[in-house]
């Protein structure tokens, strides 16, 4: 079997970076809001966080859009390639809308809009108790969207590689060569 193509060395690196600060505010999510002795830390935290991942989703869209992904395996169909698409896309609207929708919920409940400690956003939502609550479900409801989007990924990836063995995860993931590849090749 020949080596598949992979995305760019920016592309993995932007695409790992964004797993392991998802996981970690939607971690830290879910335990704040059971949390009563550390809740403001948590939220500062979550916050942060949330900024982080909306600047790395936006430059991994733009990475997105300046280089093209490689191709799929042989045996992905034009059904599955179609499903492939919408997931992305899926994803994509996802990881921009949840930090934002924080953002909107944390300026209408009032308080400052504070990440890093110190650093003060702009408010893009009016203070308003009523658009607070929505807001906040509708943060609820987004986390619990991109957790079932995540675990359709990771499935898919999972099934390709384990099941159908094409090796599509190769597509996402670094190599690292061993001391008698790296002399060998050079």
């Amino acid at each position: 079997m020949t080596e598949p193509s992979r995305f760019t060395w920016l592309s993995r690196l932007l695409h790992w970076l964004t797993a392991a600060l998802v996981f970690a505010s939607l971690f830290i999510g879910f335990v704040m809001v059971n949390s009563v002795g550390s809740y403001a830390g948590l939220v500062a935290l979550h916050k942060t966080l949330g900024v982080v991942i909306l600047v790395v989703v936006l430059v991994r869209v733009v990475n997105r859009l300046t280089h093209r992904p490689p191709p799929l395996p042989a045996g992905v169909g034009a059904l599955e390639r179609k499903v492939v698409l919408l997931s992305e896309l899926s994803l994509y609207a996802l990881l921009l809308a949840q930090p934002l929708l924080g953002w909107a919920m944390v300026s209408a409940a009032g308080g400052p809009v504070a990440v890093f400690g110190s650093l003060r956003l702009p408010r893009i939502a009016p203070f308003d108790a009523q658009l607070f609550w929505v807001l906040r479900q509708a943060h609820s409801v987004v986390a619990y969207a991109l957790m079932a989007a995540i675990a359709a990924h990771i499935s898919a990836v999972l099934l390709h590689t384990l099941t159908l063995r094409d090796r599509l995860i190769e597509r996402m993931t670094f190599r690292f060569r061993s001391k008698a590849e790296r002399s060998r090749l050079g």
